[in-house]
């Protein structure tokens, strides 16, 4: 695994839209200020040509355009780490035009998204053995105040923390639109972890519920569509690292439940589960909905529990905020007990 350089003292953060860009309100103004904080933490800024962009089809730009943009500012030396701008819906259509040869080739750099960027995020790791962040685009950074995650996001890419723990509240409803561009997550939820764990195994006030292995996941809208495609590789990816395991981290934003369980289904069919260690489950955008009698729990552990290893769910991550930036490709180190996480990565 190739672990990028960190974002020294006065190092430039550079700025793609391989999916969305920042071309309409909220994101817009949001995206000005975060650029301004940057500055005032002391950093300069590279904006690719596609950052304001609103012309293409669930991205930015051309499929072409975007491909060239995230190849050309990945491999560019004017800049440290990249960002990008936000999530969407097509990123997967850039693929084509993205030279991974070329990526893999040059010097490895963080790359920081969530949601759509998954298809980043989660290739640089199986297709380049390249580690990657899965945390917070770029306009969250210009809410006011910085929640505690943006900060823990800044401090794993300047290398000074390498430790999650979460977030006491959770954002069920924001309040964030095109009037208020700048309103930080409105956190009215307590977070509550649920555990299906093996036999033997029990999680409560006293118990401590822990697991070891390679991070490796995202947003299982986009994983499923990768998913026997010529970019799937991670049955080779989890045998390159079967000694160490596997920990999925894996959570959903359009899925139903339903559609939650056939992911599931699918992935674990394609063998991408073999020499897994431990999973965790994010808060589905779709919470708390029931159909059938299938909620967000059981559409996930009626598949996964005969692998017999923990899962834990509801936590910090994807697309009901604040999300624990983790990084893909790193060896973690996570301790559970009642609701309290904390996801060490090396």
């Amino acid at each position: 695994m190739r672990y990028p350089e960190f974002l020294p003292e006065n190092g430039t953060i550079g700025f793609v839209a391989p999916s969305f860009g920042c071309n309409i309100e909220p994101y817009r103004t949001a995206f000005a200020n975060a650029q301004k904080k940057f500055r005032e933490l002391g950093h300069g800024l590279e904006l690719g040509p596609n950052c304001y962009e609103g012309k293409g089809i669930g991205i930015s730009n051309t499929p072409e355009a975007c491909g060239r943009e995230l190849t050309d500012y990945y491999c560019s030396e004017s800049n440290d780490i990249l960002i990008s701008c936000g999530g969407g819906e097509l990123m997967c259509e850039i693929l084509d035009y993205v030279d991974f040869g070329k990526i893999k080739a040059a010097k490895p750099k963080w790359y920081m998204g969530f949601s759509d960027n998954t298809n980043m995020t989660f290739l640089l790791a199986t297709l380049c053995d390249t580690a990657s962040i899965y945390g917070p685009c770029a306009a969250a950074f210009g809410m006011e105040p910085w929640h505690e995650s943006l900060w823990d996001a800044y401090r794993i890419l300047r290398g000074s923390q390498d430790t999650v723990c979460g977030y006491e509240l959770w954002e069920k409803e924001s309040v964030k639109d095109e009037e208020h561009p700048l309103e930080p997550y409105h956190v009215t939820e307590k977070r509550e972890l649920k555990f299906c764990l093996p036999d033997g195994m029990k999680a409560g006030a006293e118990e401590t519920v822990t697991m070891q292995g390679r991070l490796l996941g995202g947003c299982m809208d986009c994983l499923v569509n990768l998913l026997g495609t010529g970019y799937d590789k991670v049955t080779e990816f989890a045998d390159r690292y079967q000694e160490e395991g596997i920990i999925w981290f894996l959570e959903a934003c359009d899925l139903n439940v339903m559609a939650i369980r056939r992911a599931v289904w699918q992935m674990k069919h394609a063998g991408w589960f073999s020499h897994v260690k431990g999973f965790l489950i994010g808060r589905p955008l779709v919470f708390g909905q029931e159909l059938m009698g299938l909620d967000h729990y059981r559409a996930v552990t009626d598949l996964l529990e005969e692998y017999q290893v923990p899962i834990i769910m509801d936590a910090d991550i994807g697309h009901l905020p604040p999300m624990m930036p983790l990084i893909c490709g790193s060896y973690a180190s996570v301790k559970a007990q009642g609701n309290t996480l904390e996801i060490r990565m090396r």
